[in-house]
């Protein structure tokens, strides 16, 4: 098929005015004005009208588990209270209420216009029949702590290691998350990172989210330090240096490896995440809702880390009065251009798209128009001039006209 539109936005390039895709299968054959196609016959015509064409977006990083927590847990004065919370919260909690949660976010984010999401799985149990009940392309990682259960690294991860050997999807694909340096040993991190560049598995790690884990590992003090120390984690790898430096040293660091968050960086850890080409997973609006500190965009930028961003979960972000929010990265975009406003509008759309397909190794399949992609695409309504595109889409809230994945509608344009 051909799909004509009043803008198409490839992000790899300008934006094309009265312009077309070609649509052949599951993938773009071509993008281009209008005027420049040739269509034969047997290609179908569908004119979107006064729209925006742009691709699906990418949320690089989402708990589809806890979206119906939304709401449910008041911003804490700590961290660790945090933990503590959404700990309780969770023993409350069925296999099916994990299963329609996980459900609820995956509608949540496809209205909204992603098309790909990173998502941490907690329970691995889900899978696959989560993955069927959605047209998202999926990656989920699956979690591993051990501090609590008190298993041993090697058994923690042979176990997701078979999970995902047992899981085969056409669409979706399976990774490993050991959460957080704070809630694994040392031992887990270096299996891991050996398990995920032999398969040439994708990682996603909580790493320097919060003050609390920068003091326990660069100073082997404070509240979480202390807290775990109570846990009877082992904190002899505490006082050696900064969470990223920790992940550094047990080799958990790479092109192959997503940093979640990355708020609180000693100096040299940009560097060091650079040089390792690690990418870096920002969440505007969980960052605000722990107040933490300001989020280090432009010193990242500097030394040439992918930047991509993620809606992270819904047991982490503000109300607005009473009405609970929805998984939304343009929800994020807009929360980003509030709190950076040195930053370009379509820079906060590249975050959203080519990098975050960057991050989960689908540079030039995802994220992007171009001959090649996958069909991922997404419409805007749009009756603007050319030059305020960019500006446009930031603006956008609520939901996209319509939704294309692999070829097909995930959302039929109306």
């Amino acid at each position: 098929m051909i799909l004509r539109a009043k803008i198409i936005f490839p992000l790899t390039a300008p934006p094309i005015e009265d312009g077309a895709v070609f649509v052949d299968g599951n993938k773009i054959r071509a993008v281009a004005p209008w005027k420049d196609l040739r269509p034969h016959r047997r290609e179908k015509i569908i004119d979107l009208g006064q729209v925006i064409l742009l691709p699906g977006l990418v949320n690089a990083h989402c708990h589809l588990d806890y979206t119906d927590m939304a709401g449910e847990l008041s911003p804490p004065k700590t961290f660790t209270d945090w933990i503590a919370a959404i700990t309780v919260a969770k023993t409350a909690w069925s296999y099916s209420d994990y299963a329609r949660s996980w459900l609820h976010g995956a509608h949540q984010l496809l209205k909204t216009g992603t098309t790909t999401v990173g998502d941490i799985e907690a329970m691995p149990d889900l899978l696959p029949e989560v993955w069927d009940a959605t047209p998202l392309r999926v990656f989920s990682f699956l979690e591993m702590t051990g501090i609590k259960a008190r298993r041993a690294p090697k058994e923690i991860l042979r176990e997701a290691v078979e999970t995902i050997d047992g899981l085969k999807h056409p669409r979706h694909r399976a990774g490993l998350s050991p959460h957080a340096p704070y809630s694994t040993l040392p031992e887990l991190l270096q299996r891991t990172a050996r398990v995920a560049q032999k398969r040439k598995w994708r990682v996603s790690v909580h790493v320097a989210e919060s003050v609390q884990e920068f003091e326990m590992f660069q100073d082997a003090r404070g509240e979480m330090h202390d807290w775990l120390k109570r846990n009877e984690r082992d904190n002899s790898d505490c006082g050696l240096g900064s969470p990223v430096a920790h992940l550094a040293r047990h080799k958990l660091l790479g092109e192959n490896v997503l940093a979640i968050h990355a708020n609180c960086l000693a100096r040299g850890d940009a560097t060091l995440l650079a040089k390792t080409k690690t990418h870096v997973v920002h969440c505007p609006r969980s960052h605000d809702y722990f107040q933490h500190p300001p989020f280090e965009r432009a010193r990242l930028a500097k030394a040439g880390v992918n930047i991509c961003l993620g809606t992270d979960s819904l047991a982490t972000v503000r109300k607005n009065g009473k009405q609970n929010p929805e998984l939304d990265l343009f929800a994020e975009m807009r929360a980003l251009a509030d709190q950076d406003k040195s930053i370009p509008a379509v820079e906060i759309l590249e975050l959203a798209t080519v990098n975050g397909a960057r991050a989960l190794g689908l540079a030039g399949k995802v994220g992007e128009l171009s001959p090649g992609a996958f069909a991922d695409l997404i419409t805007v309504p749009f009756a603007g001039k050319i030059s305020r595109v960019p500006e446009t889409l930031l603006a956008h809230a609520g939901n996209v006209g319509a939704s294309m994945i692999q070829g097909r509608w995930a959302i039929p344009p109306k």
